[in-house]
């Protein structure tokens, strides 16, 4: 059975807690230009009195600082991450080695194009396996991120209408949904019109979204498979009434991880959808980027790809600027480049049937847990899952806990939290995302742990009420460090703990 961690983190002070005055890791040239009066540059009022307040510290004192602040961080190289809708799985050394590669890693966008032609080539070849694996005509790489990617797939949406002199200025949005997708809707000025889900069976039936059907609506924000990890089974008439609508059909691609090589949006009336390269395809997630999310369209939004496309001239690729019905420039140039190389790599190296192998053992893997935690926690939707499964605090609110508690807890177990608290039509959702990185024995040892706390929540509540105990930081005040941030260095401050 798994075990809590034993013994305490060392807790680490800020870097300036180790400064000494004179004391330095750094030796420099002397300037070898002359020295220019700083006020005869700048306006005095914006110029230093004294000289900033850096910590001085000598080189192994930043080394043995930040090689211990590394080792308190959880990682996908550490341990399960089980984040649900986030998708936090393995990133091979295989695409970082080739993102390291000089012949990649030391391109300037402004280089001519006739020295950029392996990128361009890797750029080509990746929007096609992209297109072919989501069933549409195009794809743009450009997108930072997933929401990056809906403003891109929006945008080209309202595009689409205003070509065709149509005012349409609603878009549906089942409540299951990511959300990112109100938000990105508010942007392209439309209005987001919630959807209820079925409660029964969690997933969005075809007469609930007839009955918002007008001559105003642009399109259909749908995520498919759901935050509930339910795939949409309705989606084919789904898609056919708003499309005898008037509308468009926008999938949320977030969740594609559970479907790669088994279904192709494309196919079943989703005329635009986003990738999320950073989850789908292992490239890295987390800390805020950076990300990439390509959206695949069919040949009805194609002439409003953002600018620029790369074309094929002959035995020459090129970067293509002249499209009159284009949305424009979404970026400063086109895409993260060695993220998309990394999901390059990724693709190459699975061919069609690993990637299909992918989709099944994500699944596989979510549904040995489900089966596991409907032991242990209420699973509101016990049915076949995807790629996720979502359980609640229902049973244990009786005992005066809640998610948060058994979350806090995880990690005194080696594990990091699930998703807490999303998607908001579940109370105290907890949503938890295996991946098909994860071996049996790891989803094992997951269970065991979330079975020991559930045994703690009977016999010791303060237990999880006060956890995590073996963390380097116990439980913070959230509502106070939201409230009053402490953004600067204080010595004489109390510990932030």
């Amino acid at each position: 059975m798994s075990q809590p961690l034993s013994g305490l983190l060392h807790h680490e002070r800020p870097i300036f807690a180790y400064s000494s005055p004179g004391r330095t890791g750094a030796s420099l040239p002397a300037c070898d230009v002359p020295a220019v009066d700083a006020q005869t540059l700048w306006p005095a009022a914006l110029l230093r009195d004294q000289a900033p307040a850096l910590p001085e510290v000598s080189e192994p004192q930043v080394v043995r600082h930040y090689t211990r602040l590394s080792q308190w961080n959880m990682s996908i190289d550490t341990a399960m991450y089980p984040l649900g809708s986030c998708t936090m799985k393995y990133n091979p050394r295989l695409a970082d080695w080739a993102a390291s590669l000089p012949a990649f890693a030391e391109l300037h966008p402004y280089q001519p194009e006739d020295q950029l032609q392996g990128a361009l080539q890797v750029l080509h070849e990746l929007e096609g396996m992209l297109a072919a694996l989501g069933g549409f005509a195009r794809v743009t790489l450009q997108p930072a991120a997933g929401a990056h990617g809906e403003l891109c797939g929006l945008m080209m949406i309202r595009a689409y209408h205003a070509d065709r002199r149509q005012q349409r200025r609603k878009v549906l949005i089942p409540d299951t949904a990511h959300g990112t997708n109100p938000a990105t809707c508010t942007l392209n000025g439309f209005t987001a019109v919630e959807l209820p889900t079925s409660g029964e069976h969690g997933v969005l039936e075809p007469d609930t979204v007839s009955a918002a059907l007008d001559d105003e609506v642009a399109a259909l924000m749908i995520t498919n498979p759901s935050t509930l990890g339910l795939f949409e089974t309705h989606i084919v008439e789904i898609a056919e009434r708003v499309h005898r609508a008037g509308g468009l059909v926008y999938m949320d691609g977030a969740n594609f991880n559970a479907v790669m090589g088994k279904l192709r949006p494309g196919d079943i009336g989703v005329d635009a959808m986003h990738f999320n390269l950073h989850k789908t395809f292992a490239t890295p997630h987390g800390g805020g980027g950076p990300g990439a999310g390509p959206v695949g369209v069919t040949a009805a939004l194609e002439p409003f790809l953002p600018i620029p496309t790369v074309e094929r001239a002959g035995d020459r690729l090129r970067l293509d600027y002249d499209r009159p019905r284009s949305i424009g420039r979404l970026r400063s140039f086109w895409g993260n480049f060695l993220v998309l190389l990394r999901a390059y790599v990724y693709l190459r190296e699975h061919g069609a049937a690993g990637l299909s192998r992918v989709s099944e053992l994500a699944v596989l893997n979510a549904n040995y847990l489900r089966v596991q935690l409907r032991e242990l926690l209420h699973v509101p939707h016990p049915q076949h899952c995807m790629h996720e499964v979502v359980a609640s605090d229902r049973d244990l609110r009786p005992l005066g806990l809640s998610t948060i508690d058994l979350a806090k807890r995880l990690i005194d177990y080696g594990f990091h939290p699930p998703t807490v608290y999303f998607p908001l039509v579940v109370p105290g959702a907890l949503m938890v995302e295996p991946t098909e990185s994860e071996t049996p024995e790891t989803l094992d040892a997951f269970v065991a742990a979330v079975r020991a706390i559930v045994d703690e929540a009977r016999t010791s509540p303060d237990l999880l009420r006060s956890a995590p105990h073996l963390a380097g930081i116990g439980r913070l005040d959230e509502a106070r460090a939201a409230r009053k941030p402490r953004l600067r260095y204080q010595p004489d401050a109390d510990d932030p703990r």
